[in-house]
């Protein structure tokens, strides 16, 4: 057994029933021919929030993987653009730009099935983006390059002396 986010005990079965239900979302995706093979959801007090796949293919979107378009869709029907209390359950560990979204969007936990080198063996590893994050911006492969601007970095001043600014 394994704690929920209000502390009663959660079943390890259920967990795993939930990721069932993110494989058979990776599946469906597949058969969409929206986009990879990934699928997730969001669950809150044992209600799924939002539910998606990957569907980068489908909307030209390279940030539509299914981590996100799950985040997404639970975010906006609560309303709110954090996940307090819920979990997220994926049919694979997220690459590095959905663990970031996981991050941001603060779930009290995440549960995956398949590894990331797992995905890899697919042919879709991130194995690369993990290298590059440490490394400094002009040494990337896509090169980052700070250039000072008059004025940028200002909206940090205004956004820290706005007093109705809600904090996140």
């Amino acid at each position: 057994m394994t704690q929920s986010p209000t502390d009663a005990p959660v079943p390890a079965s259920e967990h795993a029933d939930y990721l069932l239900q993110a494989v058979d979302l990776a599946r469906r995706g597949v058969a969409s021919g929206e986009g990879g093979p990934f699928g997730a959801l969001v669950v809150r007090d044992g209600e799924v929030l939002g539910e998606g796949w990957n569907r980068v293919l489908g909307t030209n979107d390279p940030t539509a993987h299914a981590e996100v378009t799950a985040i997404r869709a639970a975010c906006e029907r609560l309303g709110s653009f954090q996940l307090t209390g819920a979990v997220v359950y994926a049919s694979c560990e997220p690459c590095p730009m959905c663990l970031g979204a996981v991050y941001w969007a603060r779930p009290t936990a995440l549960y995956y099935a398949a590894t990331r080198h797992d995905a890899a063996a697919a042919g879709f590893s991130d194995a690369m983006i993990y290298d590059e994050i440490g490394m400094p911006p002009d040494d990337r492969t896509v090169p980052f390059r700070q250039l000072e601007v008059p004025g940028g970095a200002d909206v940090f001043a205004q956004w820290l002396a706005k007093d109705d600014r809600t904090d996140y």
